[in-house]
């Protein structure tokens, strides 16, 4: 059996269970050694580090090694008396560690420390490592522990974000450069067409992983909304611009009677034969206002930080809490453009297609789950036992009908709240990549490779764009080969020298047979 230290012997003393597990475990061994295993790290000390077997002890050492784990601390503070801690800051007034964590005790508990008065001496300490998280990017000063308040949310909603390298990386990505890249090489013109016709192509793929790819109405909305909403509003977190962003994307003639946060349950699962699956939880419909004013604040205060840590955040923060009872998904793919062109990372009128990447190939799509799995899974595995369909059904505010139980709200509030989403953003980095290298790329290749083709048989033949487009995608859906029911069409291509041309200039524009385009 390892002999913990730091958080994990804080972990067994106080009884505490994390949903996500701290990043950084620290142990008794005969050797220093780290050991780095799927985005956790185990850190083997030699026995003259060890700590004594007091809360004080316990804790300096998990702040200063292992850093500062909100939910973790959220629960510990929760169990342990609130006079061990005061004592603890009487005694070492002007320690750093023991101003943290009075800081960090109020903020998190959300009430003044009793018993203890005001630090008077001692420089100003950030409450989180700036070198080893992402901070708010203007800290303020707290006095009364003489902290530097960097943490980049509210008490509500605070994710950690750990500086990984993969994260550092995505800090520097430039996604106008790459941008940039595509225009000098395929031309303003071909972009600016592209852009359009890529908007409808992330509504149409988002959509698709809400398997409703065949809606057509909605997808056309759906992309409006897109181009016309982006980098818009005020606060695309705000109540109101959330009701209205539900509205325009589900529309006024859907049987779906409630727009505006949900009050009823929500859960995220299937039915499999006559059972429900239950994948994920939502939080209590009571948390929800004051949770989005924690994300309004996280965007107030890390603005200037790295766009894509921000769109993460952001997106996959809304997803986690599921504000609405219909459309979260495409409100959390939205969002990741709205931000990144809010933050000028991304100018107008370019709207990544992000969907049609996690939709390229099924393997894109399960990778696209496992990341959302990085949260849902531990969460359900600690609650797993606390739900329930219960008869009869209850018909909430919001006239939603449901037989969902779920009896732990109040215990699972700082996972929801401490969410930590570092793979999130190390995930949209590499998609929003792959987005600008594959996805856009190609499209550019295509539109180019279309306007080769119909310029060049227009040296053969005369005719408008529409007929030449006709001609063009029949061919080339025909394996390069004109069909019967286009010669008939078209009787201009009875003439074999004629078709052979045609078909030879369609070959050389594309390249790759059965390729396809607008």
């Amino acid at each position: 059996m390892a002999d913990w230290i730091g958080y994990k012997w804080l972990a067994a003393r106080y009884g505490i269970d994390t949903v996500q597990a701290p990043p950084v475990t620290s142990e008794i061994g005969p050797s220093r050694r780290t050991i780095h295993n799927d985005h956790i790290t185990r850190e083997i000390y030699t026995a003259n580090m060890r700590p004594e077997d007091t809360l004080t002890a316990h804790l300096t050492f998990a702040i200063k090694h292992e850093g500062v784990h909100l939910e973790f601390l959220s629960r510990l503070f929760a169990r342990v008396p609130e006079m061990d801690i005061a004592d603890w800051m009487n005694r070492e007034r002007t320690g750093q560690y023991a101003r943290r964590v009075g800081f960090l005790w109020e903020w998190l508990m959300g009430r003044e420390l009793g018993g203890v008065k005001a630090v008077t001496g001692g420089n100003y300490v950030h409450a989180i490592n700036p070198d080893t998280s992402l901070t708010r990017t203007r800290p303020e000063n707290h006095p009364r522990w003489r902290v530097r308040n960097n943490l980049p949310g509210s008490r509500d909603f605070c994710p950690t974000i750990r500086r990984t390298q993969a994260v550092i990386e995505a800090e520097r990505y430039d996604c106008a450069k790459q941008l940039d890249a595509l225009q000098a090489e395929y031309g303003t013109d071909i972009l600016m067409r592209s852009a359009v016709w890529l908007t409808v192509k992330e509504s149409r793929a988002s959509f698709q992983i809400e398997r409703e790819a065949d809606k057509v109405d909605r997808i056309q909305r759906f992309a409006a909304v897109m181009e016309r909403r982006c980098g818009v509003l005020l606060s695309p977190l705000d109540r109101e611009a959330l009701t209205e962003l539900q509205r325009e994307i589900i529309g006024d003639n859907s049987t779906f009677s409630h727009f505006g946060l949900r009050k009823s349950p929500v859960f995220v699962g299937e039915t499999s034969g006559f059972q429900e699956v239950v994948h994920y939880i939502a939080p209590h419909w009571d948390a929800l206002d004051a949770m989005l004013r924690g994300m309004a604040m996280f965007i107030e205060h890390t603005q200037g930080a790295s766009p894509i840590a921000r769109a993460a955040a952001i997106s996959f923060g809304f997803v986690y809490i599921h504000p609405l009872a219909d459309g979260n998904g495409r409100i959390h793919r939205f969002l990741i453009n709205d931000i990144l062109r809010r933050d000028g990372a991304v100018p107008k009128p370019y709207i990544l297609p992000i969907s049609a990447t996690i939709t390229h190939k099924p393997q894109d799509r399960a990778r696209y789950d496992t990341v959302l799995e990085w949260f849902s899974r531990p969460f359900m595995a600690r609650y797993s036992g606390c739900y329930a369909f219960k008869r009869p059904v209850r018909t909430y505010d919001d006239q939603i009908s449901s037989n969902f139980m779920f009896t732990d709200y109040d215990d699972a509030l700082p996972a929801w709240r401490y969410l930590d989403l570092t793979q999130h953003v190390e995930y949209l980095a590499e998609l929003i990549d792959r987005t600008i290298r594959l996805e856009m790329r190609e499209e550019a290749r295509l539109l180019r490779a279309w306007d080769n083709a119909r310029n060049a048989i227009k040296e053969i033949v005369e005719g408008p764009n529409q007929d030449i487009d006709r001609i063009i995608r029949s061919i080339k859906g025909n394996g390069g080969q004109i069909s019967n029911k286009l010669a008939e069409a078209f009787p201009v291509l009875a003439n074999a020298s004629v078709a052979a041309s045609i078909c030879a200039c369609i070959a050389a524009a594309f390249e790759v047979p059965g390729a396809s385009a607008a």
